[in-house]
């Protein structure tokens, strides 16, 4: 496993994500704004996609992981849009 430029930012990327996703997983936690939960969980998601990606491209690159990269980029989006919507009904 080369450490090159792609490598750092595949890893910047990661960590930025879970940043985010526990910030506001804490800012949920003392507001308990909800919108700040859906927040949290797709960038929980988010962060496993870029981990995933750090896998595919880094440590196994002769696996193919698009599946499940796609994957997790759908329901983080779908967790963000569903609580858009539900948020948005009431």
């Amino acid at each position: 496993m080369a450490f090159s430029f792609p490598t750092a930012v595949y890893l910047l990327c990661f960590l930025t994500s879970a940043l985010c996703a526990w910030l506001l997983g804490r800012a949920w936690w003392r507001s308990r704004a909800r919108i700040l939960l859906w927040s949290a969980l797709c960038f929980t998601l988010l962060a496993m996609n870029n981990l995933i990606v750090i896998f595919d491209m880094v440590v196994y690159p002769e696996v193919d992981f698009r599946l499940w990269r796609h994957a997790f980029a759908l329901a983080a989006v779908s967790v963000l849009l569903y609580g858009f919507v539900w948020d948005q009904q009431e």
